[in-house]
């Protein structure tokens, strides 16, 4: 296909994730750290909530771009200046998330700065997919529709950024809310998904980069802490944890949804991409985030009094984040094939229950049992799948 005119490629059913996509993803990488040092550098109910709220602006934006590269080749033609564009405002979104619901004095108005990049993202998001949209008159008003939401959304954002103080999350939550609720309102009709197997991909790497996180976590945890074999095989565990929750997605949640996506046609197909993928990820990723979020406060515990436990939101945010990640990936059974997942249901709601006994163990052994959970889990389901050979 020709690069140099100035025009836009349709993908068809065979399109595959391109590397201009994976360079578009390396803002996302930084993206996501930057949203878990402010959820450590404010560690506290507060400090999780607000960079939960800012993930959900990033999920966005990532998911806008998702989408468009299931209509278009965004490696092609003017395309490609948008997706160039679009990094580049982008990281502009990702160096204030520190500063995305807190104004540090000394240089630009943080909250404002973050609300002005991400409009200008989500909008050059809208006019490139009008512009692929030029032929479709049905998708352009789904476009218009979701303008109609956008618009509202980022009125209450600057709002928000103007007036701060106590008011600010909750602004920040009626905007998200309402950007999101008209999204999925206005339901699948009109949208365009050409290549199933390249939007799977393209979610499959964000969990990717997501998982990445976690291990990154682990290192900035550890620092210039002394490497002892108490630290040493605290990391393997933390590893071990990374690449449980690898297992437990890639194994067979990402290959039924894949398949299911694969089989439907027309409104079905992006019907079950909306839910699975647009919604549904949304709670995987943010459950890896608040792992990682534990994993990197664990390890500065065990620096000095290796006796120590982890306690407080880091501790929940260890539990509880690896029980939303295994409650989203059972919520992503029962959207497509229609039963629950039952084991790792049961493993969520004991993790959450026994959160206040393990605050009482050292960090150390804290990470060792919820390292054991996950592969008792998946040793459970391997053992249950060769005698019972169903998907599971």
């Amino acid at each position: 296909m020709p690069t140099r005119r100035l025009h836009l490629v349709r993908a068809d059913e065979g399109h595959r994730v391109t590397t201009l996509e994976l360079f578009f993803d390396l803002v996302f990488v930084y993206a996501i750290t930057q949203t878990t040092e402010l959820m450590a550098g404010r560690l506290g109910l507060l400090g999780v909530g607000e960079g939960l709220l800012v993930l959900m602006v990033l999920w966005w934006c990532w998911c806008s771009y998702a989408w468009l590269g299931t209509m278009i080749h965004v490696d092609h033609g003017i395309a490609r200046l948008a997706m160039f564009g679009a990094m580049a405002v982008m990281f502009l979104v990702a160096l204030a998330v520190p500063q995305a619901l807190t104004n540090e004095p000394g240089g630009l108005d943080g909250p404002l700065l973050f609300v002005a990049c991400y409009a200008v993202v989500r909008v050059l998001h809208i006019v490139a997919y009008l512009g692929a949209a030029r032929h479709d008159a049905e998708l352009r008003l789904v476009l218009l529709k979701m303008l109609r939401g956008l618009l509202p959304s980022l009125a209450l954002l600057a709002v928000a950024a103007v007036v701060g103080g106590p008011w600010q999350p909750a602004l920040w939550v009626v905007a998200l809310a309402v950007d999101y609720l008209n999204v999925y309102l206005s339901g699948p009709a009109g949208w365009r998904l050409h290549s199933p197997a390249h939007f799977a991909e393209r979610f499959g790497l964000i969990v990717i980069i997501a998982l990445g996180e976690s291990i990154v976590a682990i290192g900035i945890g550890i620092g210039h802490v002394p490497i002892t074999r108490l630290v040493a095989g605290s990391a393997i565990c933390g590893i071990a944890l990374s690449a449980g929750m690898w297992w437990t997605y890639f194994d067979l949640v990402a290959h039924v949804a894949e398949s299911r996506l694969a089989r439907a046609e027309g409104i079905a197909r992006t019907k079950i991409a909306t839910d699975s993928y647009t919604y549904l990820h949304l709670p995987l990723i943010a459950g890896i985030v608040l792992v990682a979020l534990g994993l990197k406060r664990t390890f500065p515990t065990l620096h000095g009094n290796p006796a120590a436990p982890l306690h407080g939101v880091a501790l929940w945010a260890l539990t509880g984040g690896l029980a939303l990640y295994l409650v989203a990936l059972s919520s992503l059974r029962r959207r497509n094939l229609g039963s629950w997942n039952r084991q790792r249901l049961v493993l969520a709601a004991v993790l959450l229950a026994f959160t206040p006994l393990l605050a009482h163990v050292p960090a150390a052994l804290l990470l060792l049992i919820v390292t054991a959970s996950v592969l008792l889990l998946i040793a459970f389901e391997r053992t249950s799948l060769a005698r019972r050979p169903v998907v599971e």
